[in-house]
């Protein structure tokens, strides 16, 4: 692929990405913050003592917030145990208020179990990459080194597919050969542009967006099929077509970047 042809494929895949994020949430992304929404936040008390008894705990709900989601609890599967509050009504330290306030009297132990705790109807997940980076890849890694940038893979990121800390990239082991490929892509973006005075001249929001939009486009020019993924993914980040043409110079100038890279013709080392 020559420098015409990067320069042709960059411009139609941001196109097609601007109509995906002008078009709205897809349906997966509907149903999956529906899900999500389900989900309850808990304390960082609470988060220690389900990571004590459950170190690989990711998605965790109680027994009958599981059942809405269509699962149910495996049989013998024992609870993890958590403090949940006791509230009260009492008078309004305002004297010049009559409504009651909320104010918590004490704890109580409850049981919540982790996803893999149960079983039933999947949950509902945005969309991946699919299809067969092949050779692309080891010439990814490749340029990861060039960067300076050391390539690990830690199961201890999880639920985080990708990670990247100046210097170091992380990557979820046992991801699908496109899903590897896209997620490095982004992580490589990150640490291509988010690494110097611009990571405090930016919102997280813009940064994902970039970093999204570029996993799509280098994606996309090698073959990938990402339907809604980055649409939905950028979308989670709160960020629209507009923030997208916002980053529009930087986008194009390292998707090119990456493309150029990978598409020498010589075969990786």
């Amino acid at each position: 692929m020559n420098s015409e042809n990067i320069k042709k494929v960059t411009n139609q895949a941001i196109e097609q990405l601007v109509e995906a994020l002008q078009a709205g949430k897809s349906e997966a992304l509907t149903n999956y913050l529906a899900a999500v929404a389900k989900f309850h936040h808990y304390s960082f008390q609470n988060i220690l003592l389900i990571a004590r008894q459950c170190p690989q705990a990711t998605r965790v709900a109680g027994f009958h917030t599981w059942r809405t989601l269509g699962r149910f609890v495996k049989k013998g599967e024992k609870g993890l145990m958590i403090l949940a509050p006791l509230v009260r009504k009492a008078e309004s330290a305002d004297s010049c208020s009559t409504e009651k306030e909320s104010q918590i009297f004490g704890f109580r132990a409850v049981y919540v179990f982790d996803v893999s705790q149960t079983d039933g109807a999947p949950l509902p997940t945005i969309g991946v990459a699919q299809g067969e980076p092949g050779a692309y890849f080891a010439r990814l890694e490749q340029l990861v080194r060039e960067q300076g940038i050391s390539l690990e893979y830690s199961s201890e990121i999880a639920p985080a597919k990708g990670m990247s800390c100046g210097k170091k990239i992380f990557l979820l082991p046992g991801m699908a050969p496109a899903e590897q490929f896209s997620t490095l892509v982004h992580e490589l973006a990150h640490e291509m542009l988010h690494r110097d005075a611009r990571r405090t001249q930016t919102l997280q929001r813009a940064r994902e967006t970039e970093a999204e939009a570029i996993a799509f486009v280098v994606g996309k020019a090698v073959g990938l099929e990402t339907g809604s993924a980055a649409a939905d993914y950028i979308s989670l980040y709160t960020g629209d077509a507009t923030l997208l043409l916002e980053s529009l110079e930087y986008v194009q100038k390292t998707s090119t970047q990456i493309l150029s890279a990978i598409n020498s013709e010589a075969p990786p080392s």
